[in-house]
């Protein structure tokens, strides 16, 4: 399995998740596991996501997400899980 984690930061406003999850399911990107919450305004999203059968490259995706994050005026990053638990390894 090929596991991303992604995560959406910002203030909050209509549409973020659907945007993020339509993109996601027209790439082929199996949404495993998610959590939201909002708290005082601010918008705050992680996903644990399968990019298995997506034909793009991670770079690409990765890239297109954080241009839709700019477009919808919050933060989108990706990491791939092993260099997401690397970097929370302590």
């Amino acid at each position: 399995m090929n596991k991303t984690i992604i995560t959406v930061v910002g203030h909050d406003t209509v549409g973020i998740i659907a945007k993020v999850c339509t993109y996601l399911a027209e790439n082929n990107i199996n949404i495993l596991d998610i959590s939201q919450t909002i708290i005082s305004g601010y918008f705050n999203m992680m996903m644990i996501t399968d990019m298995t059968a997506t034909k793009k490259p991670f770079g690409e995706v990765s890239d297109d997400l954080s241009a839709m994050g700019e477009e919808i005026g919050v933060i989108i990053k990706c990491q791939r899980e092993e260099i997401f638990n690397g970097m929370h390894r302590i």
